[in-house]
């Protein structure tokens, strides 16, 4: 490990093991009841896996395909997957029926509208969960409270704000714009809050949000076995963990005796996940203050409780990465290889192609490639989380050169 500020650091996974309740909760039987009600939407589509061949023969990797989350329901990000899930289970269970019985076409129905009423979902955000709770909220007829960090852009406000929310930005980390939102809706009448971070006691509606989060690992699973692929590498980013440990929860399942090599990458800034695997004691480890970093969506310092505790139990190694690492992988989807296709992958998107080309480029990351056994025979599995979410912010790490080295770190938004 390397305790140069600009410099990866990483540990292998020596987590004192739990008794590993929550991985049950990915199960794929799980994942099929969120992806079934996610195909109800007239806005569903498989989103596309993209394979960059060229890419991996000049990495000298076997196979490397990415998950293009940009697609997803025209917003730009997979999180609207976990929050139309939660909002929908909770209906469901408030009006007594299974998620089952009320698809998209039941679900903005007059008659589900009459016996269920009218709620308030409050969440904070650094702009693609709130988005996608909205979004939600919004086409169910429902309303929406959305906090937002500072340092949040206005962008990524002005998108919430489309989806008829209430919006703000609050002079608070994200973590603290958590407690505030939550604050909230305590004390609102049907009040509810939707949030992707789980603590002692708020551990359901976290749950349904990564079993909605696992629509996009079920489709990655089966669009890699119709190109014959079986992965033995996944890379996952990581905010608070919760859809690092949805998609390590479901291959975790899927492939119970032999799984492949799952990696969890963190923002420097806010490498909660990382510091908590050093400590190896099972406990979790909190980072605070402003967690500057490009990589807006992962600045979280709380992990999900839920999460960790699949991470702890199966994930292999946890990365901490700064900011070059990210800005390199957006530049890299989207510059190709001659004959690959072009990924618009943003900052919180891309951190796992660049960990990817820094250890199979850079020779002081040997160590870390070799244990993690990246070589020729590696076929790799990565997810970008996220498009073009703050295009001015895309502009300047793709035309501008922003964290264009590992000796230029990252001065504030």
């Amino acid at each position: 490990m390397s305790n140069t500020e600009n410099h990866l650091k990483w540990t292998w996974n020596h987590i004192a093991k739990s008794d590993d309740k929550q991985v049950q909760n990915m199960s794929m039987e799980e994942m099929a009841k969120a992806n079934n009600f996610h195909k109800s939407f007239p806005q569903y589509e498989a989103t596309p896996l993209t394979r960059l061949s060229g890419l991996a023969s000049c990495l000298g990797l076997k196979r490397l395909y990415v998950k293009d989350e940009s697609y997803r329901f025209g917003l730009n990000a997979f999180k609207v997957l976990g929050g139309s899930y939660a909002i929908a289970r909770y209906i469901a269970q408030q009006v007594g029926k299974d998620i089952s019985e009320i698809p998209y076409q039941v679900l903005t129905s007059d008659k589900l509208r009459e016996e269920f009423g009218q709620a308030t979902f409050f969440t904070a955000t650094d702009g693609n969960h709130g988005r996608g709770v909205a979004w939600a909220a919004n086409k169910l007829g429902q309303k929406c409270v959305v906090r937002m960090p500072k340092g949040t852009t206005q962008t990524r406000l002005m998108n919430i704000a489309k989806e008829n929310a209430d919006v703000t930005i609050e002079d608070l980390n994200y973590d603290d714009c958590v407690r505030l939102a939550a604050k909230e809706a305590a004390q609102t009448k049907n009040g509810i809050m939707v949030q992707d971070t789980a603590w002692e006691g708020y551990e359901e509606i976290p749950t349904w949000i990564m079993q909605g989060y696992g629509t996009l690992a079920l489709e990655a699973d089966q669009q890699l076995r119709d190109d014959g692929c079986r992965p033995t590498h996944i890379f996952i980013q990581a905010g608070v963990g919760s859809l690092a440990g949805a998609v390590i929860g479901f291959f975790a399942n899927r492939f119970k005796e032999n799984p492949p090599i799952m990696v969890v990458v963190e923002a420097g800034a806010a490498d909660c996940l990382y510091r908590s695997a050093v400590k190896a004691d099972g406990s979790r480890v909190d980072v605070t203050g402003d967690m500057l970093t490009i990589m807006a969506g992962l600045a979280c310092g709380e992990a999900n409780t839920v999460s960790w505790d699949i991470l702890r139990n199966h994930a292999d190694a946890f990365v901490s990465c700064p900011d070059w690492v990210s800005a390199n992988g957006t530049r890299i989807y989207g510059s190709p290889v001659k004959g690959d296709p072009q990924v618009i992958s943003g900052e919180s998107g891309s951190v796992t192609l660049g960990l990817v080309h820094a250890l199979m480029t850079k020779p002081e990351y040997k160590d870390l490639k070799e244990t993690l056994k990246l070589d020729e025979n590696a076929e790799v599995l990565l997810v970008s989380s996220e498009g073009d979410t703050d295009p001015e912010r895309y502009r300047e790490i793709t035309w501008e050169g922003l964290c264009g080295t590992d000796k230029e770190p990252f001065a504030g938004l």
